[in-house]
């Protein structure tokens, strides 16, 4: 069926056409960019594949926060279209929430921009519970 794996960190540059999806008015130099100062960081990211055929990633991002304790992120997680309502959201999101427990989480948390109904619905589905709002500011 499909597969699901850590991308090696020296691979992640397979994952650009899905952020140009994600964010298609990032030019490609600054979302290459800002993958390398993230991996510096500590990102990483979870692949699915339908035999070798890339068809979702979610990055993954392990923090500590006071009212969260250790928890992971998952961030810009995103299946290919035709993909889609097949239940592989599902499947990644089990197969992530497992690699957290593994790293010694308790929780997971994440961000769903207020305009993506379907993404909420597919949140609150998983069981998260809606409890801040994330304010962006530019500097």
């Amino acid at each position: 069926m499909y597969a699901i794996q850590l991308i090696p960190k020296e691979r992640l540059e397979v994952i650009l056409p899905f952020l140009q999806k994600l964010k298609p008015d990032l030019p490609i130099t600054v979302l290459t960019e800002r993958l390398k100062e993230m991996v510096v960081n500590g990102y990483e990211c979870v692949g699915v594949y339908d035999e070798n055929k890339l068809i979702g990633i979610s990055g993954l991002w392990f923090l500590t926060k006071y009212y969260v304790g250790k928890h992971v992120e998952p961030d810009n997680v995103y299946i290919l279209p035709e993909y889609q309502g097949k239940a592989i959201g599902k499947l990644l999101m089990n197969w992530i929430f497992e690699y957290a427990k593994s790293k010694g989480c308790k929780a997971s948390e994440l961000n769903c921009y207020v305009n993506n109904k379907e993404g909420q619905k597919f949140w609150e589905n998983l069981g998260y519970e809606l409890i801040a709002y994330h304010y962006v500011k530019k500097l």
